[in-house]
Protein backbone atom coordinates (compact mmCIF):
# COMPACT_ATOMS: atom_id res chain seq x y z
CA UNK A 1 0.00 0.00 0.00
CA UNK A 2 1.51 3.63 -1.04
CA UNK A 3 0.28 6.57 1.11
CA UNK A 4 3.00 9.02 0.63
CA UNK A 5 0.69 11.46 3.22
CA UNK A 6 3.46 13.74 4.14
CA UNK A 7 5.45 14.27 1.43
CA UNK A 8 2.11 14.42 -0.44
CA UNK A 9 1.14 17.34 2.07
CA UNK A 10 4.19 19.29 2.01
CA UNK A 11 3.90 19.79 -1.88
CA UNK A 12 0.09 19.95 -2.46
CA UNK A 13 0.02 22.75 0.11
CA UNK A 14 2.86 24.66 -2.44
CA UNK A 15 1.49 23.96 -5.29
CA UNK A 16 -2.13 22.88 -5.10
CA UNK A 17 -4.06 19.84 -6.28
CA UNK A 18 -7.64 19.12 -6.83
CA UNK A 19 -7.70 17.68 -3.46
CA UNK A 20 -8.86 19.76 -0.13
CA UNK A 21 -6.42 21.17 1.92
CA UNK A 22 -7.54 20.27 4.84
CA UNK A 23 -7.35 16.56 3.64
CA UNK A 24 -3.60 16.48 2.55
CA UNK A 25 -2.71 18.36 5.90
CA UNK A 26 -4.38 16.09 8.45
CA UNK A 27 -3.12 13.34 7.34
CA UNK A 28 0.56 14.55 6.76
CA UNK A 29 -0.16 15.87 10.40
CA UNK A 30 -1.07 12.01 11.27
CA UNK A 31 1.85 10.87 9.70
CA UNK A 32 4.42 12.47 10.91
CA UNK A 33 2.99 11.83 14.54
CA UNK A 34 3.45 8.30 13.74
CA UNK A 35 6.99 9.27 11.93
CA UNK A 36 8.46 10.71 15.13
CA UNK A 37 7.77 7.98 17.30
CA UNK A 38 10.16 6.24 15.12
CA UNK A 39 12.46 3.66 17.21
CA UNK A 40 16.21 1.86 16.20
CA UNK A 41 15.31 -1.32 15.21
CA UNK A 42 17.56 -3.20 17.48
CA UNK A 43 17.40 -0.64 20.46
CA UNK A 44 13.99 -2.33 20.69
CA UNK A 45 15.40 -5.73 20.13
CA UNK A 46 17.21 -5.44 22.88
CA UNK A 47 15.30 -3.64 25.08
CA UNK A 48 14.22 -5.62 28.07
CA UNK A 49 10.71 -4.82 28.03
CA UNK A 50 10.45 -6.31 24.65
CA UNK A 51 9.09 -9.73 25.02
CA UNK A 52 10.57 -12.87 23.10
CA UNK A 53 7.81 -13.20 20.50
CA UNK A 54 8.53 -10.02 19.04
CA UNK A 55 11.48 -10.16 19.74
CA UNK A 56 11.84 -13.08 17.47
CA UNK A 57 9.73 -11.18 14.52
CA UNK A 58 11.85 -8.23 14.52
CA UNK A 59 15.01 -9.98 13.94
CA UNK A 60 13.48 -11.76 11.17
CA UNK A 61 12.21 -8.76 10.05
CA UNK A 62 15.78 -7.21 10.05
CA UNK A 63 16.96 -10.65 7.77
CA UNK A 64 14.31 -10.33 5.32
CA UNK A 65 15.29 -6.73 4.71
CA UNK A 66 19.08 -7.53 4.64
CA UNK A 67 17.42 -10.47 2.19
CA UNK A 68 15.82 -7.75 0.21
CA UNK A 69 19.35 -5.59 -0.21
CA UNK A 70 21.60 -8.26 -0.69
CA UNK A 71 19.31 -11.28 -2.53
CA UNK A 72 17.25 -9.58 -4.27
CA UNK A 73 19.12 -5.83 -5.15
CA UNK A 74 16.16 -4.02 -4.09
CA UNK A 75 17.07 -0.51 -3.44
CA UNK A 76 15.34 -0.16 -0.12
CA UNK A 77 16.66 3.51 1.36
CA UNK A 78 16.70 3.53 4.96
CA UNK A 79 13.13 1.56 5.04
CA UNK A 80 12.74 -0.95 7.80
CA UNK A 81 15.30 0.27 10.28
CA UNK A 82 12.94 1.61 12.81
CA UNK A 83 9.64 0.53 15.04
CA UNK A 84 6.78 2.20 15.86
CA UNK A 85 4.03 0.56 18.43
CA UNK A 86 1.24 1.62 18.12
CA UNK A 87 -1.50 2.53 20.42
CA UNK A 88 -4.32 0.45 17.77
CA UNK A 89 -4.54 -2.37 15.27
CA UNK A 90 -5.40 -0.48 12.36
CA UNK A 91 -3.02 1.98 11.00
CA UNK A 92 -5.11 4.03 8.89
CA UNK A 93 -8.45 3.38 6.95
CA UNK A 94 -8.14 3.41 2.64
CA UNK A 95 -11.32 4.77 0.82
CA UNK A 96 -11.99 3.21 -2.64
CA UNK A 97 -15.09 4.30 -4.54
CA UNK A 98 -16.33 2.99 -8.52
CA UNK A 99 -18.56 3.97 -11.00
CA UNK A 100 -21.32 1.38 -10.66
CA UNK A 101 -21.95 0.66 -14.43
CA UNK A 102 -18.48 0.50 -15.38
CA UNK A 103 -15.27 -1.05 -14.23
CA UNK A 104 -13.51 2.21 -13.42
CA UNK A 105 -12.63 3.71 -10.21
CA UNK A 106 -13.01 7.41 -9.06
CA UNK A 107 -9.67 8.45 -8.79
CA UNK A 108 -7.78 11.53 -6.91
CA UNK A 109 -4.33 12.93 -8.10
CA UNK A 110 -1.08 13.19 -5.71
CA UNK A 111 2.54 14.78 -6.98
CA UNK A 112 4.56 12.17 -7.08
CA UNK A 113 2.24 9.18 -7.31
CA UNK A 114 -0.13 10.36 -9.99
CA UNK A 115 -3.64 9.40 -10.32
CA UNK A 116 -4.40 6.75 -7.28
CA UNK A 117 -7.68 5.03 -7.01
CA UNK A 118 -7.96 5.49 -3.31
CA UNK A 119 -7.72 7.90 -0.24
CA UNK A 120 -5.62 7.28 3.07
CA UNK A 121 -7.63 8.23 6.32
CA UNK A 122 -6.09 8.12 10.05
CA UNK A 123 -9.35 9.86 11.45
CA UNK A 124 -12.54 6.98 11.32
CA UNK A 125 -14.87 9.79 11.07
CA UNK A 126 -13.23 11.59 8.39
CA UNK A 127 -13.28 8.50 6.08
CA UNK A 128 -17.26 7.95 7.11
CA UNK A 129 -18.22 11.34 6.55
CA UNK A 130 -16.27 10.75 2.53
CA UNK A 131 -18.10 7.18 2.09
CA UNK A 132 -21.16 8.48 2.68
CA UNK A 133 -20.56 11.49 -0.02
CA UNK A 134 -19.68 9.20 -2.30
CA UNK A 135 -22.63 7.01 -1.49
CA UNK A 136 -24.89 10.31 -2.24
CA UNK A 137 -23.07 10.73 -5.75
CA UNK A 138 -23.76 7.32 -6.45
CA UNK A 139 -20.59 5.64 -6.35
CA UNK A 140 -19.67 1.83 -5.26
CA UNK A 141 -17.78 2.31 -2.21
CA UNK A 142 -15.55 0.38 0.11
CA UNK A 143 -13.70 1.22 3.50
CA UNK A 144 -11.19 -1.18 4.58
CA UNK A 145 -8.38 -1.05 7.01
CA UNK A 146 -4.80 -0.88 6.27
CA UNK A 147 -1.93 -2.29 8.77
CA UNK A 148 1.06 -0.80 6.55
CA UNK A 149 2.29 1.74 4.34
CA UNK A 150 5.41 2.75 1.65
CA UNK A 151 6.27 6.78 1.18
CA UNK A 152 8.13 4.92 -1.48
CA UNK A 153 11.72 6.07 -0.21
CA UNK A 154 11.24 9.97 0.66
CA UNK A 155 11.05 8.88 4.35
CA UNK A 156 12.24 6.56 6.31
CA UNK A 157 9.25 3.74 6.78
CA UNK A 158 9.27 2.32 9.80
CA UNK A 159 8.21 -1.43 10.90
CA UNK A 160 4.84 -0.94 12.55
CA UNK A 161 3.54 -3.02 15.52
CA UNK A 162 0.31 -3.95 12.94
CA UNK A 163 2.06 -6.05 11.28
CA UNK A 164 4.33 -7.57 13.77
CA UNK A 165 1.07 -9.20 14.71
CA UNK A 166 1.22 -11.41 11.24
CA UNK A 167 2.34 -14.36 11.51
CA UNK A 168 5.87 -15.05 10.18
CA UNK A 169 5.09 -15.69 6.55
CA UNK A 170 2.56 -12.67 6.51
CA UNK A 171 5.26 -10.33 8.30
CA UNK A 172 7.88 -11.01 5.47
CA UNK A 173 5.68 -11.27 2.66
CA UNK A 174 4.38 -7.52 3.89
CA UNK A 175 7.76 -6.20 4.33
CA UNK A 176 9.25 -7.63 0.88
CA UNK A 177 5.80 -5.54 -0.96
CA UNK A 178 5.97 -2.64 0.66
CA UNK A 179 10.13 -2.64 0.13
CA UNK A 180 9.40 -3.43 -3.60
CA UNK A 181 7.52 0.10 -3.60
CA UNK A 182 10.38 1.68 -2.57
CA UNK A 183 12.41 0.04 -6.07
CA UNK A 184 9.94 0.26 -8.57
CA UNK A 185 6.64 2.63 -8.85
CA UNK A 186 5.49 3.78 -11.91
CA UNK A 187 3.41 7.14 -11.75
CA UNK A 188 -0.32 6.44 -12.66
CA UNK A 189 0.14 2.74 -12.90
CA UNK A 190 -1.39 1.42 -9.56
CA UNK A 191 -2.62 -1.37 -10.44
CA UNK A 192 0.65 -2.79 -11.90
CA UNK A 193 2.46 -1.27 -8.58
CA UNK A 194 0.71 -3.41 -6.30
CA UNK A 195 0.70 -6.50 -8.33
CA UNK A 196 4.09 -5.95 -8.75
CA UNK A 197 4.26 -5.87 -5.14
CA UNK A 198 2.24 -8.66 -4.75
CA UNK A 199 4.19 -10.89 -6.32
CA UNK A 200 7.27 -10.02 -4.88
CA UNK A 201 6.01 -9.94 -1.75
CA UNK A 202 4.29 -14.13 -2.72
CA UNK A 203 7.70 -15.25 -4.14
CA UNK A 204 10.23 -13.53 -2.36
CA UNK A 205 8.87 -14.50 1.20
CA UNK A 206 9.01 -18.41 -0.56
CA UNK A 207 12.58 -17.50 -1.64
CA UNK A 208 13.43 -16.32 1.53
CA UNK A 209 11.96 -19.19 3.79
CA UNK A 210 12.87 -21.93 1.75
CA UNK A 211 16.61 -21.06 1.06
CA UNK A 212 17.71 -19.52 4.39
CA UNK A 213 20.14 -20.96 7.27
CA UNK A 214 18.44 -22.88 9.08
CA UNK A 215 14.95 -23.29 6.84
CA UNK A 216 14.59 -25.38 3.55
CA UNK A 217 12.13 -26.95 1.82
CA UNK A 218 10.94 -29.46 4.20
CA UNK A 219 10.23 -26.70 7.11
CA UNK A 220 6.02 -25.26 8.32
CA UNK A 221 7.28 -21.47 6.95
CA UNK A 222 8.57 -22.62 3.24
CA UNK A 223 5.55 -24.70 2.59
CA UNK A 224 3.18 -22.16 4.24
CA UNK A 225 4.42 -19.66 1.79
CA UNK A 226 4.30 -21.37 -0.99
CA UNK A 227 0.34 -22.82 -0.13
CA UNK A 228 -0.46 -18.84 0.31
CA UNK A 229 1.62 -18.44 -3.10
CA UNK A 230 -0.84 -21.42 -4.49
CA UNK A 231 -3.68 -19.87 -3.37
CA UNK A 232 -3.32 -16.16 -4.61
CA UNK A 233 -2.05 -17.32 -8.29
CA UNK A 234 -5.77 -19.21 -7.91
CA UNK A 235 -7.49 -16.32 -6.69
CA UNK A 236 -6.15 -13.70 -9.18
CA UNK A 237 -6.97 -16.35 -12.22
CA UNK A 238 -10.66 -15.84 -10.69
CA UNK A 239 -10.76 -12.19 -10.07
CA UNK A 240 -9.44 -11.75 -14.21
CA UNK A 241 -12.20 -13.94 -15.21
CA UNK A 242 -15.05 -12.58 -13.42
CA UNK A 243 -13.65 -9.21 -14.73
CA UNK A 244 -13.47 -10.34 -18.48
CA UNK A 245 -17.19 -11.43 -17.68
CA UNK A 246 -18.42 -8.53 -16.29
CA UNK A 247 -16.29 -5.66 -18.54
CA UNK A 248 -19.23 -8.29 -21.53
CA UNK A 249 -22.19 -6.76 -19.18
CA UNK A 250 -20.81 -3.50 -19.02
CA UNK A 251 -20.09 -3.13 -22.46
CA UNK A 252 -23.40 -3.95 -24.10
CA UNK A 253 -24.31 -0.75 -25.55
CA UNK A 254 -27.87 -1.47 -26.44
CA UNK A 255 -29.24 -2.48 -22.87
CA UNK A 256 -29.82 0.74 -20.60
CA UNK A 257 -27.69 1.28 -17.75
CA UNK A 258 -30.17 0.15 -14.99
CA UNK A 259 -30.32 -2.84 -16.94
CA UNK A 260 -26.06 -3.12 -17.21
CA UNK A 261 -26.04 -2.83 -13.32
CA UNK A 262 -28.91 -5.35 -12.69
CA UNK A 263 -27.29 -8.39 -14.09
CA UNK A 264 -24.30 -7.36 -13.58
CA UNK A 265 -25.67 -8.54 -9.72
CA UNK A 266 -26.33 -12.20 -11.20
CA UNK A 267 -22.61 -12.17 -12.18
CA UNK A 268 -21.92 -11.01 -8.38
CA UNK A 269 -23.66 -13.96 -7.17
CA UNK A 270 -22.71 -16.46 -9.21
CA UNK A 271 -18.88 -15.79 -8.80
CA UNK A 272 -19.14 -15.87 -5.32
CA UNK A 273 -21.08 -19.13 -5.35
CA UNK A 274 -18.52 -20.63 -7.42
CA UNK A 275 -15.48 -19.05 -4.80
CA UNK A 276 -17.50 -20.89 -2.17
CA UNK A 277 -18.31 -24.32 -3.55
CA UNK A 278 -15.46 -24.63 -5.97
CA UNK A 279 -12.57 -22.70 -5.18
CA UNK A 280 -12.78 -22.67 -2.01
CA UNK A 281 -12.23 -26.29 -1.00
CA UNK A 282 -8.98 -26.12 -3.20
CA UNK A 283 -7.29 -23.50 -1.04
CA UNK A 284 -4.43 -25.16 0.56
CA UNK A 285 -3.70 -21.81 3.07
CA UNK A 286 -5.61 -18.81 2.28
CA UNK A 287 -9.78 -18.53 2.67
CA UNK A 288 -10.26 -14.86 1.20
CA UNK A 289 -13.46 -14.88 3.21
CA UNK A 290 -13.86 -11.40 3.16
CA UNK A 291 -14.45 -11.60 -0.57
CA UNK A 292 -17.92 -12.81 -0.45
CA UNK A 293 -18.69 -11.62 3.48
CA UNK A 294 -20.25 -8.96 1.97
CA UNK A 295 -22.92 -7.77 -1.20
CA UNK A 296 -20.30 -7.46 -4.05
CA UNK A 297 -19.86 -4.25 -5.82
CA UNK A 298 -17.23 -2.84 -8.64
CA UNK A 299 -15.18 -1.13 -5.25
CA UNK A 300 -14.41 -3.67 -3.93
CA UNK A 301 -13.37 -5.63 -7.13
CA UNK A 302 -11.77 -3.20 -7.78
CA UNK A 303 -9.99 -2.91 -4.97
CA UNK A 304 -8.76 -6.96 -5.12
CA UNK A 305 -7.93 -6.19 -8.60
CA UNK A 306 -5.35 -4.14 -7.64
CA UNK A 307 -3.03 -6.65 -6.11
CA UNK A 308 -4.70 -9.54 -7.86
CA UNK A 309 -3.98 -8.71 -11.88
CA UNK A 310 -2.32 -11.20 -14.17
CA UNK A 311 -0.34 -12.67 -11.22
CA UNK A 312 0.38 -15.87 -13.13
CA UNK A 313 1.48 -13.49 -15.89
CA UNK A 314 4.08 -12.43 -13.38
CA UNK A 315 5.08 -15.91 -12.53
CA UNK A 316 5.28 -17.11 -15.98
CA UNK A 317 8.07 -14.19 -16.56
CA UNK A 318 9.67 -15.49 -13.27
CA UNK A 319 9.94 -18.44 -15.26
CA UNK A 320 11.28 -16.97 -18.50
CA UNK A 321 13.57 -15.94 -16.29
CA UNK A 322 15.18 -19.06 -15.13
CA UNK A 323 13.64 -18.48 -11.76
CA UNK A 324 15.51 -15.68 -10.50
CA UNK A 325 13.47 -13.68 -8.70
CA UNK A 326 16.36 -10.58 -8.96
CA UNK A 327 16.76 -10.96 -12.68
CA UNK A 328 13.11 -11.14 -13.11
CA UNK A 329 13.04 -7.48 -11.15
CA UNK A 330 15.50 -6.21 -12.61
CA UNK A 331 14.17 -7.02 -16.82
CA UNK A 332 11.00 -4.89 -15.19
CA UNK A 333 12.56 -2.52 -13.49
CA UNK A 334 14.98 -1.53 -16.42
CA UNK A 335 11.64 -2.16 -19.02
CA UNK A 336 9.56 0.29 -17.78
CA UNK A 337 11.14 3.03 -19.06
CA UNK A 338 9.87 2.26 -22.89
CA UNK A 339 6.57 1.21 -22.45
CA UNK A 340 3.49 3.27 -21.98
CA UNK A 341 1.62 -0.01 -20.34
CA UNK A 342 4.31 -1.75 -17.79
CA UNK A 343 2.08 -5.03 -18.22
CA UNK A 344 3.45 -5.54 -22.19
CA UNK A 345 6.00 -6.37 -20.32
CA UNK A 346 4.69 -9.82 -19.06
CA UNK A 347 4.43 -12.88 -20.77
CA UNK A 348 0.52 -14.02 -21.69
CA UNK A 349 0.85 -17.01 -19.45
CA UNK A 350 -2.22 -18.93 -20.84
CA UNK A 351 -3.02 -20.54 -17.46
CA UNK A 352 -6.07 -22.63 -17.11
CA UNK A 353 -8.89 -21.26 -15.77
CA UNK A 354 -9.46 -23.54 -12.06
CA UNK A 355 -12.04 -26.13 -12.81
CA UNK A 356 -15.43 -24.95 -13.17
CA UNK A 357 -14.75 -21.19 -13.82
Amino acid sequence: MVIAALFVAIVAVSVGTGCSPVYVIKAGWAEAKILKARRPLPEVILAPETDERTRGKLTLAREAREFAINGLKLDVGDSYTTYIELDRDTLAMVLSAAYQDRLASRTWWFPIVGHVPYRGFFDLEDALEEQRKLDDEGFDTLLRPTSAFSTLGWFSDPLLSTIVRYDEVELITTILHELSHNDLFVPGQVRFNESFATWVGRTGAIEFFCARPGGGPDTVWCNRARDRWHDVLLFSRFIDLLVEELEDVYGDSVTTRETRIARRQAVFEEHQRRLREELRPRFRSLTFSGFDALPLNNAILLSRMLYYHRLPDFEAHLEQSGGSLQAAIETLRTGTESVEDPFDLLPVSGNPAPPGL
